[in-house]
């Protein structure tokens, strides 16, 4: 009854920037029907452990690959306060994301970003200040929102600030909107004979309970507090899109919510792919600290001629430089990836074994955020070895002594006694005869 009351207290009779369908679950938890679990983030990619340059170890928030991208898995409903809860529990708090933002900001040892969103929102309290943390972080590191599954609601509030949103072919993503729950358990109350008397003081101070119908005053009142955070939602995404999805923009969606491509088209996000496609960008892509994204040309959107802040750079000269430059990287991923698979299928415990150096090629294309090291680290403890064991020193002596296994003593009198002259002649003679 305790947890009950306690998430009670965090969703009845408060702006909540949460999908429709996640606060009818929230009300039939509350009626004691179903319980909240959301799925663990996923915790296979990069360490939560990093070295600086002294080979000095420590630990970090969230985790880091070995090229220097930081991941923050956010996942569950999210709530104001509560530190490090997280999506056992069913909630994430903006308290425990803040943290990893920030820390993720000022980490040398993190060049880019990216956020692993899988969340239908949650409170309004604290998600457009957790917004304005991912849009500080974006204009240090680049930042990466994926949309991993959904991020709806506040979740998208909070992604909207990155450099760059990508969606998943099924991901869900927007809910640009709030939505206040007030349960009226008046009626049921009557039925079982309970009658509640609330003692206050202020006119206003018991507005909203659930324990007698809304007035028509108090309906006004909770719809001016919706409209306020909704209008401040508007404004969050407008200031961490920019032109992409105007204010405008995403009042006319209505709080839909949008599938894959469908979210591109609407602005909602900038391009489909998925969590493996953005951590192997920005595995191989150089780091960013400029303090801006990247600015589109009119060229890149429509075709049309660049903007005049480009002019100035003959246009051969530009192809000149993008096409060595794409020479030079694609270069260096290639070296890159060969040497990583050497490292992999070269390792002791891993080289001249066939299942292993299958299983190593196999993870190594599945994983690339992984080094070949711990490829082969991780192959030589989960997979059989297919490799006979090395003979043993008493079998390496029986060989040398030419007694190894028995009848091969007599195998090799027989075939000395084969190559006699005297046994040649009598073998013809015999034939002959």
């Amino acid at each position: 009854m305790t947890s009950l009351i306690h998430i009670a207290d965090r969703v009845l009779n408060r702006p909540l920037l949460i999908t429709r369908d996640k606060a009818e679950v929230v009300l039939s938890v509350l009626a004691g029907r179903i319980g909240i679990n959301a799925p663990e983030a996923s915790r296979f990619e990069g360490s939560s452990v990093v070295e600086d340059e002294n080979g000095a170890r420590r630990a970090v928030p969230y985790r880091v690959t070995r090229e220097g991208v930081g991941i923050i898995s956010i996942t569950g409903s999210l709530v104001n306060r509560g530190a490090w809860v997280g999506a056992s529990s069913g909630l994430t708090s903006y308290e425990g994301i803040g943290y990893q933002l920030k820390s993720a900001a000022s980490d040398p040892a993190v060049r880019s970003v990216i956020l692993d969103m899988h969340s239908p929102g949650g409170e309004a309290v604290g998600a457009f200040e957790t917004a304005a943390l991912v849009r500080d972080l974006a204009a240090r590191k680049r930042t990466v929102a994926v949309v991993n599954g959904m991020a709806a609601s506040a979740m998208y509030a909070i992604g909207s600030g990155a450099t760059e949103i990508v969606t998943t072919e099924t991901g869900i993503s927007g809910s640009i909107g709030v939505v206040l729950l007030h349960a009226d358990f008046s009626r049921q109350l009557d039925r079982e004979g309970v009658t509640p008397t609330l003692i206050h003081a202020g006119a206003h101070k018991v507005d909203g309970n659930p324990f007698e119908p809304l007035s028509d005053a108090v309906r006004e009142d909770l719809q001016a507090e919706v409209d306020a955070f909704y209008e401040s939602f508007l404004a969050t995404v407008a200031k961490g899109r920019g032109k992409r999805l105007t204010a405008d923009a995403a009042r006319k969606t209505e709080a839909r919510t949008f599938i894959g491509q469908a979210a591109v088209d609407a602005g909602i996000a900038d391009r489909v792919g998925s969590f493996e496609s953005v951590l192997s960008d920005l595995t191989r892509a150089p780091g960013r600290s400029t303090s801006q994204p990247r600015r589109t040309s009119m060229s890149e959107k429509t075709g049309a001629p660049a903007a005049e802040d480009d002019a100035g750079i003959p246009k051969a000269d530009h192809d000149a430089a993008v096409k060595a430059a794409r020479a030079e990287g694609e270069a260096a991923g290639a070296k890159t990836a060969t040497d990583r698979l050497v490292a992999a299928l070269s390792a002791e415990g891993v080289k001249g074994d066939a299942a292993r150096m299958t299983a190593a090629l196999d993870l190594a294309q599945k994983s690339p955020g992984m080094s070949g090291e711990d490829v082969a680290a991780f192959v030589s403890a989960n997979v059989q070895s297919t490799k006979p064991a090395a003979a043993s020193y008493e079998d390496r002596r029986l060989a040398a002594a030419g007694l190894a296994q028995p009848g091969r003593s007599e195998q090799r009198s027989e075939k000395r006694a084969s190559l006699n002259p005297d046994a040649i002649y009598k073998s013809r003679a015999k034939q002959e005869g």
